[in-house]
């Protein structure tokens, strides 16, 4: 029998509609989605706010500071919640499409102290300092694809697929499941400018794999937490849950993580590695 998998309720909308507003002409206004960290830290934190549209942006410097609630967000007390959103990076918008935006933000404090959970600041003033070594990165994210009920999507609802083995780099209906989510995350990730490279099944069926890189300095970080906004985001509009959990799943079934390849401009030269 056909079983019913467990997506949300508002992926069953009609996107057809919701396409023909998309389509609309916005005489020459923009608007600008601010992505951020929430208190959380993880890739599900990451969260939007689309302000008044301005005229196009064509840096970062034309995108205007904005705030928000933070005691919403599990960063900030109620008695003393406002908190600044300042740009660091922009991306296009492969959600509303262009002319529009997506831009990267860190996040301050109402004193304009970095947030505990912006640990962006730290990192751009080390890697400000190693400039010289022009250091590269490779960031190889795994994550997994759930039902909105938190079992791995596509997994039997009262069992377990298979053994590990054929799911790797698999092809096939019995192999792999949420192709199209991966399939649509990585056009939208080429469309929004981020520097995706790849992606892969993983050893444990629901399990995905994309890389991003390379990147150098501090753009490896911004490109990596905007391509898993966007992956999020794609799932929201299919209806399930991507997750970064190191171990959904008990028992003899894979981990995840993100991987990391680095190297400097020394180490890339010939017999640099020696």
């Amino acid at each position: 029998r056909a079983v019913a998998m467990s997506v949300s309720h508002s992926s069953r909308l009609n996107k057809l509609v919701r396409e023909q507003y998309v389509r609309l002409p916005q005489d020459g206004l923009v608007q600008v989605t601010y992505v951020w960290i929430d208190g959380s830290g993880e890739g599900g934190g990451d969260l939007s706010s689309t302000p008044f549209p301005a005229l196009s942006p064509s840096c970062l410097t034309d995108v205007p500071e904005w705030n928000f609630d933070g005691s919403s967000t599990a960063q900030a007390e109620g008695s003393n919640s406002d908190m600044f959103l300042v740009p660091v990076r922009m991306f296009r918008d492969p959600f509303c499409l262009d002319p529009n935006k997506l831009v990267l933000c860190e996040v301050l404090k109402y004193n304009r102290k970095p947030a505990e959970t912006n640990l962006r600041h730290t990192c751009k003033k080390v890697m400000d300092l190693v400039k010289d070594s022009h250091p590269w990165f490779g960031m190889e994210q795994e994550y997994t694809l759930l039902g909105i009920n938190g079992h791995p999507y596509g997994w039997p609802d009262n069992g377990f697929p298979g053994p590990q083995g054929p799911y790797y780099c698999g092809v096939g209906a019995d192999k792999v499941y949420g192709r199209d989510i991966v399939e649509s995350h990585y056009k939208a990730c080429l469309y929004a400018g981020v520097k995706i490279c790849g992606t892969n099944a993983e050893v444990m069926p629901s399990q995905w794999e994309f890389q991003v890189g390379p990147c150098e300095g501090i753009e490896m970080g911004d490109h990596l937490w905007m391509a898993r906004f966007i992956l999020h985001r794609v799932c929201e509009d299919f209806g399930v849950v991507a997750t970064l959990d190191p171990k959904p799943m008990t028992g003899n079934w894979n981990g995840a993580g993100c991987h990391t390849n680095y190297s400097t401009e020394e180490m890339r030269r010939e017999g640099g590695l020696k």
